[in-house]
């Protein structure tokens, strides 16, 4: 059975998208801070038929990402799909956001998500396959001055996917990030959407493959 890890798991585009892969036959393993509301959709999945659990994680600190995704490979050898979807929503311009607040922000919306690139990928290199998928975010295009250390986050998260792009295309990795410009409720058209395009980036014929789908 492959594998998908959803780092940031929630009950939104996270959910909705590991409901997606887990109907086309996927373990899921969900990992948050609040492992108690991972392990409820976990619990959600499993009354669906499908086969999922939920593990704790820390997305700000590197070494628990790293950890994590170690973990899960002792476990299942491999996995095929890694999903990171966590943020720091905070509500805060430059001017009142408090200095100590910015880097455990940008250590969230983007730090996590390099963390766990660098864990997946020799074991995806070593296998010869995988996909990399990113939740991106429209502040990514449009920066809000409301939203900084998110915006910025949400560059970073591009970045790093048209950065990576190529060079892992090379050696048989997909990464790729849905820039999701719409505000997603939980259990809404918009969840259920969005993980349809991360189901489509993953299905992608290698001589097709693009890093980047725009949601709005």
């Amino acid at each position: 059975m492959k594998t998908f890890v959803s780092i940031g798991a929630g009950p939104g585009m996270g959910m909705a998208t590991a409901e997606r892969f887990a109907k086309e036959g996927f373990r899921i393993v969900l990992a948050s801070r609040a492992s108690g509301k991972s392990q409820q959709l976990a619990d959600e999945l499993k009354s669906k038929g499908c086969t999922a659990e939920a593990k704790a994680v820390e997305a700000g600190d590197m070494a628990s990402v790293a950890s994590l995704i170690d973990s899960v490979q002792k476990q299942y050898g491999t996995i095929e799909v890694i999903h990171y979807n966590a943020a720091s929503m905070r509500q805060s311009t430059i001017l009142n956001q408090p200095r100590e607040t910015f880097v455990p922000d940008l250590a969230v919306n983007i730090g996590g998500a390099l963390a766990a690139i660098q864990a997946v990928a020799p074991g995806m290199i070593k296998q010869g396959s995988g996909s990399i998928l990113l939740t991106g975010g429209g502040f990514a295009l449009e920066p809000s001055p409301d939203f900084i250390s998110l915006s910025i986050g949400k560059a970073g998260i591009r970045a790093l996917a048209q950065g990576l792009f190529e060079d892992f295309k090379s050696i048989g990795i997909h990464v790729a990030t849905v820039t999701v410009a719409a505000n997603v409720t939980p259990s809404s058209t918009h969840a259920t959407a969005i993980a349809a395009h991360f189901w489509a980036l993953h299905n992608q014929a290698l001589g097709f493959w693009t890093w980047e789908a725009l949601y709005s």
